[in-house]
């Protein structure tokens, strides 16, 4: 695609304010990157998938509440992180981290734990364990 031709439809996720480069020919015939704002298909499509990311974490956020699954589990999933992810941020083997998805082993943790778990996602120990909190999203 020629420079000019570069999309911007100025309708992408981040409101215009992220940029993603694009390979393009100049017009001496040679590649180039060119900002683009996004495109209409690509757009779209993204805008669905975050629909979906939503709405997972919809589920796992009423799970939680229902005492299905720990805070744990919320926070993972809001993240988008899955236990051997969490589990190698943590310094724990991933099995331990399901575990720790369960509400009754969950509620035994160390306030230490707690502490750990809180920094990875990059809240107070209280966001990461208050509920309540969770019954306001």
């Amino acid at each position: 695609m020629k420079t000019k031709d570069v999309p911007q439809d100025n309708a992408n996720l981040m409101e215009g304010k992220f940029q993603e480069p694009v390979y393009s020919l100049d017009e001496d015939g040679n590649y180039t990157t060119v900002r683009s704002v996004g495109w209409d298909p690509k757009n779209t499509v993204m805008l669905h998938a975050w629909e979906e990311v939503n709405e997972r974490i919809e589920e796992v956020r009423q799970k939680v509440l229902d005492g299905q699954l720990s805070p744990l589990a919320y926070h993972m999933e809001k993240n988008i992180m899955d236990t051997s992810l969490v589990g190698k941020y943590m310094g724990f083997w991933a099995f331990k981290v399901k575990r720790h998805l369960k509400p009754k082993r969950f509620n035994k943790l160390s306030r230490k734990t707690l502490e750990k778990y809180a920094d990875v996602f990059n809240i107070s120990v209280d966001e990461f364990t208050n509920i309540e909190l969770l019954k306001e999203k």
